[in-house]
């Protein structure tokens, strides 16, 4: 029988048996961009065990259920992040050309202050990638902003599908081939890099199968690295690309038909208008800058009317930030896409709800305001792709996990000398005090 890690089969029965607070919550009276069912006004929100009961007006809550009053402003589904490296304590493995065999989840950091910077940006979720060192790296992770928490299990995304990151051009090739004489030296190589991983993990499963049927007597050695890359030949994880040229792009849609993968997503996507129809018929997904390009030399092309043009042509496309800064403000990075290439709010909002969501496999439970899907909901002051809009409140499964108005207070307190802190970072105490001192300065007074 197949060997099966015991440390993996503990860290899933330990998921299992971590409660998860799930509040109920009655917003009252805003707008609800609802995303996939209109734009409904005076509308009320009930959220009950953290899952959208009810949408409707003049909705009653139980006793003791907290009510918002949201007139006068914009209800929406909290705004999710398909490329973010916050909230994890690693990004690359960079060691070998293929780490597959690595997770981030390993590493998850719920005391990075980046997840309460985002939060205070209508950020309810992130995809935490694995770095681009590597043309295949490390299985990713999506993560739920909960801010803070003591036990970093609490931030995991329960049921969201497995997904790897992969990466194209100059970071491979820079970290593993120039001066050190390893695969890969040239684009070339990096596609030789994930067929000959694709051929082994085929090869691999092949033996594991013959052994499993009795047609070999010992079993093949165990190896998680082509375990994963089997997983990813079987379509149970989702390929995340980074990439800029649109000939590798192509490249790697040619691989992946050549081995029958199709759960394919590019990251960055710079030359993607280039390539807009064959993503479209390929069914790859695309998360991009709004307006960032020229920042080296392979992606000194690309435009700002790029999100537009993947939509128009029929491909899945998010607006990401790939920043612990930007990811703050990712209204105002979809704005900038309705600006420059005429798309309509909702196409505009897509971009950073449930075409993420889509592209991360999650959109059956977010993404969008409907009954059933969880109370993840970003409340804003303004329409949230006018400059001028802030958010008010931000709710992970209907707990209300940023409030504008306890904003300085929140900060206070974790800057507070006195506070109970968390005995592991006890010994960095002074670095976390200055790093919170910042947040409090950038978020308090930036509102």
């Amino acid at each position: 029988m197949k060997k099966i890690l015991l440390s993996h089969i503990f860290l899933l029965f330990a998921i299992a048996l971590i409660a998860q607070d799930r509040g109920n919550v009655l917003i009252k009276g805003g707008t609800v961009l609802t995303i996939t069912k209109g734009v409904r006004e005076n509308t009320d929100v009930l959220i009950e065990d953290g899952k959208i009961s009810k949408i409707g007006q003049d909705l009653k809550a139980k006793s003791g259920i907290q009510t918002i009053d949201a007139k006068g402003k914009f209800v929406m589904p909290g705004i999710i992040d398909a490329h973010s490296h916050i909230g994890i304590d690693a990004v690359n493995e960079a060691t070998s050309p293929v780490t597959a065999e690595v997770w981030v989840g390993d590493a998850i950091d719920p005391y990075d202050v980046s997840l309460y910077r985002a939060l205070a940006g209508g950020v309810t979720i992130s995809h935490a990638m694995h770095g681009s060192a590597n043309a295949i790296g490390g299985q990713c992770e999506t993560i739920k902003h909960r801010y803070g928490t003591e036990d970093p299990e609490i931030l995991r995304m329960k049921d969201a599908p497995r997904t790897i990151k992969f990466a194209l051009g100059e970071n491979p090739i820079r970290v593993h081939g120039e001066g050190n004489r390893i695969t890969p030296n040239t684009r070339m190589g990096v596609e030789q890099v994930f067929r000959n991983a694709f051929s082994e993990a085929r090869a691999y499963r092949q033996s594991w199968n013959d052994y499993n049927a009795g047609k070999i007597a010992v079993a093949p050695t165990y190896s998680l690295r082509m375990e994963t890359v089997a997983d990813i030949l079987d379509g149970k994880i989702i390929i995340h690309c980074h990439s800029y040229r649109a000939d590798e792009i192509l490249m790697l849609m040619d691989v992946c038909k050549d081995f029958g993968v199709s759960k394919l997503v590019f990251q960055h996507v710079n030359e993607g208008f280039k390539v807009a129809p064959e993503l479209a018929d390929f069914g790859a997904g695309a998360s991009v800058f709004s307006d960032w390009w020229a920042y080296k030399f392979e992606v000194y092309y690309s435009t700002a009317y790029n999100a537009a043009i993947l939509t128009k042509n029929g491909v899945l496309t998010s607006i990401n930030s790939d920043s612990g800064e930007l990811i703050r403000h990712l209204y105002h990075e979809a704005a900038k896409s309705q600006k420059y290439g005429d798309l309509t709010d909702n196409e505009a909002l897509k971009l950073i709800t449930i075409n993420p969501a889509k592209q991360l496999g999650i959109d059956d439970k977010v993404g969008s305001i409907e009954e059933g899907k969880d109370g993840d909901i970003v409340i804003f002051d303004k329409h949230p792709l006018s400059i001028y809009a802030i958010a008010q409140k931000t709710l992970v499964d209907g707990i209300v996990e940023f409030d504008i108005e306890n904003d300085a207070e929140d900060m206070r307190v974790y800057i507070n000398p006195e506070a109970e802190i968390p005995a592991y970072i006890q010994e960095e105490k002074h670095d976390h005090d200055r790093c919170m001192q910042g947040v409090y300065e950038s978020v308090f007074e930036g509102h």
